[in-house]
């Protein structure tokens, strides 16, 4: 057997599935080890790396849960994809538990599994990289990264609801990751092989947010050239994810009331009713119920949204995490920099450790990437005097990277009055285009309460 390239170990009772997947891996030209029970598996030399594990859960004896639970005392740190034939909710929740990177149920798509053995190892190579001593990954499901107590409760929550088509309320600060879980709700569902259509409520001016959401018809309005289909349409038998929910101004909100419980709508220009089977996921870092108060939020919409609410931990609630996290971010800027670094020092890892870190794992990520930009030899170079004091109310550098980029997109929507397309738009006017700008506008946290312009004076 090679000691190059990847191999994967494959465990199942019944020989006809588990010499099939076998067969798929060595025509996809990686190397296979096939084994007829747990024990077996348990009993042969400690895996080698890259390596990764397709597990049959319901196995005779000693089942594929028990012996996840085996490898985890021995310490053995290996990414594993697990098929079962009883795709059961209680069944996912207890993998979820035990490590697992993927979940397929029995018959799957054989590029399903290749993707899955493809991505799995590629973040396990990432996560294991040699940098500080420091133990790889207890969990990287769909990219969430983390083994402590606050992400397994968000990721048991997770596993439950993914199988329905229940309306998912994502809370969290700014920067948790939000998103993330998004996919991994969407990718765990039985509509994963459908679109996951995203939509950042903040990062559209609100005069085009129902024509985002429900399409239009050719001349609907100044400007509507073409037929546009909207988010809705665009998600049919598959998932919506509405970020920055609370943003969505109070005209709009009783459409998407309707949209969400009739499952139908009319583009804007046209009588035609659309209907459409869509599952929602929603989120926000605001408080929708002082907003009900408040009159900006209607009461009903919440309801409908508050289906089953997932708190995500902000990262200060979870800073066993940060080790983690930072191998994972130096791992990921270190290769795409062609940089060799190797250590962290354990002084600057404490001090990344405790660090404030307000904008959650936003802020941590475009820090060590500003850390592997500075970094000139093998031991990665952290400006701990940065991370010291209040950071809460210390204004980032005007002269960082991403605060520049921020700035000059914020000046480019003011000068447009927040038109994001077309002729002297602000995409124009960056040259970039507008589903670029629509990406950098939700990364950098943009929304309008940031270029919104205050109405002028007049004088006499």
């Amino acid at each position: 057997m090679s000691d190059t390239g990847t191999l994967v170990y494959v465990v199942d009772d019944d020989a006809s599935a588990r010499e099939g997947v076998a067969g798929l891996l060595r025509s996809a030209g990686l190397t296979a080890k096939t084994f007829a029970s747990g024990e077996e598996f348990l009993a042969a030399p400690p895996p080698k790396k890259p390596s990764c594990l397709v597990l049959d859960v319901n196995l005779p004896g000693v089942s594929g849960l028990e012996v996840q639970r085996e490898l985890a005392k021995a310490a053995v740190h290996l990414p594993i994809i697990f098929l079962t034939g009883h795709g059961d909710i209680p069944t996912t929740v207890r993998a979820v538990k035990a490590g697992a990177v993927n979940f397929l149920t029995k018959p799957f798509d054989d590029e399903e599994l290749l993707n899955a053995i493809q991505q799995s190892t590629a973040a396990h190579e990432e996560a294991s990289l040699d940098i500080g001593g420091e133990t790889p990954c207890e969990y990287n499901f769909a990219d969430i990264i983390g083994k402590s107590n606050a992400l397994r409760k968000v990721l048991e929550q997770v596993a439950i609801v993914a199988p329905t088509d229940s309306t998912v309320l994502l809370l969290g600060e700014t920067g948790t990751g939000k998103e993330l879980v998004a996919r991994a709700l969407h990718s765990l569902s039985p509509r994963k092989d459908r679109n996951l259509v995203r939509l950042n409520c903040a990062a559209i001016p609100s005069g085009l947010v129902e024509s985002e959401l429900f399409g239009h018809e050719k001349g609907a309005f100044t400007g509507a050239l073409i037929q546009k289909r909207g988010r809705f349409e665009l998600a049919d038998k598959g998932t919506l994810f509405l970020d920055e929910i609370g943003d969505i101004g109070l005209d709009l909100q009783p459409k998407l009331l309707r949209a969400l419980q009739e499952q139908e709508f009319e583009r804007l220009g046209s009588t035609r009713t659309i209907r459409v089977d869509v599952r929602l996921i929603a989120a926000t870092h605001r408080d929708l119920g002082a907003m009900i108060a408040e009159g900006k939020f209607r009461e009903d919409l919440f309801y409908r949204l508050n289906v089953f609410p997932i708190e995500v931990p902000p990262l200060r609630e979870r800073r066993e995490d940060i080790p983690l996290l930072v191998h994972h971010f130096v791992a990921r800027f270190a290769r795409m920099m062609e940089r060799p670094i190797g250590t962290i020092p354990a002084r600057a890892m404490d001090a990344l450790a405790n660090a404030p870190w307000p904008g959650n794992i936003r802020e941590l990520e475009n820090f060590i990437e500003r850390c592997v930009i500075l970094t000139r030899g093998d031991q990665l170079f952290v400006p701990v005097d940065e991370l010291a004091g209040p950071v809460a109310v210390r204004p980032m550098p005007a002269s960082t990277f991403h605060e520049t980029e921020r700035r000059a997109i914020i000046d480019a929507l003011r000068a447009c009055s927040g038109r994001l397309a077309g002729p002297g738009g602000a995409a124009d006017r960056l040259g970039l285009k507008r589903t670029t700008l629509q990406r950098k506008m939700s990364r950098l946290s943009i929304s309008r309460s940031d270029y919104r312009r205050e109405p002028a004076g007049v004088g006499f």
